[in-house]
């Protein structure tokens, strides 16, 4: 099972108490970052530093990972549902209309980005209820105004990334500096985003492949082999 680097005993140990209770005989857990690495294809049992930055639906982890585990990391719930709350608060201050959850996540994938995006349209139309009158209500929300909106909760994973690489020992901020920052997660797939965590690091920025998929797949990698990665590993 994965948890995120910050947890702490007591959570930890009730992780492993809920996986024992619903039928497991057995319970490895591993740092989701770690997963995250594995999943992306890095190979994490080399001394190089490498920097995984996944931003999921509820959370974001940031870690430095090295020698099989993690040498510095930041789990910060600020990630794919910040983005979505941000278009909700927009449209209700701006057009005084209430839309849900999973209408500001269709327009976030539709026409949102944190740059302008040249392949998607300039405007959608979004429906939701009118807070005045209480009865459904059409309004129009454009890309170029998403923008400045979206950039809000990208501007605070940013500073904890800072955050993290000041905290990174020199020696593996200057592998960094050469083997690039990886985004995973569905936050990583927001148009954008690997270009200003980019320019705002200055460093290689590569978006993995499959990212959705990437903490599934290193956890199924670490499954199939435990003895490989039992450094990785805690109980």
């Amino acid at each position: 099972m994965c948890v995120p680097s910050s947890i702490t005993g007591v959570e930890e140990r009730a992780v492993l108490d809920a996986a024992v209770e619903a039928g497991a005989r057995k319970v490895y857990l591993v740092e989701t970052a770690v997963a995250t690495a594995i999943g992306a294809g890095v190979d994490i049992k080399k001394p190089d530093g490498h920097m995984v930055i996944d931003i999921g639906g509820g959370t974001t982890e940031i870690a430095v990972v090295t020698m099989g585990g993690v040498a510095e990391c930041e789990s910060i719930k600020i990630a794919g549902s910040s983005f979505d709350e941000a278009i909700i608060r927009y449209i209700k201050k701006k057009h005084n209309v209430l839309v849900g959850a999973m209408t500001a996540e269709e327009v976030k994938i539709s026409i949102g980005g944190l740059l302008p995006r040249p392949d998607a349209p300039e405007s959608m139309e979004v429906k939701g209820r009118c807070l005045v009158k209480g009865l459904p209500k059409t309004v129009t929300v454009t890309a170029a105004e998403l923008i400045e909106v979206l950039r809000e909760p990208a501007r605070l994973i940013l500073e904890n990334v800072h955050s993290v690489l000041e905290r990174t020992p020199p020696e593996l901020s200057a592998d960094i500096l050469e083997t690039g920052i990886t985004l995973a997660g569905g936050g990583a797939m927001l148009h954008g985003m690997d270009k200003l965590v980019a320019q705002q690091t200055g460093m290689p920025v590569f978006i993995a492949e499959e990212p959705l998929d990437c903490v599934a797949r290193g956890t199924g990698a670490i499954l199939e082999s435990p003895d490989t990665f039992s450094r990785t590993l805690f109980f």
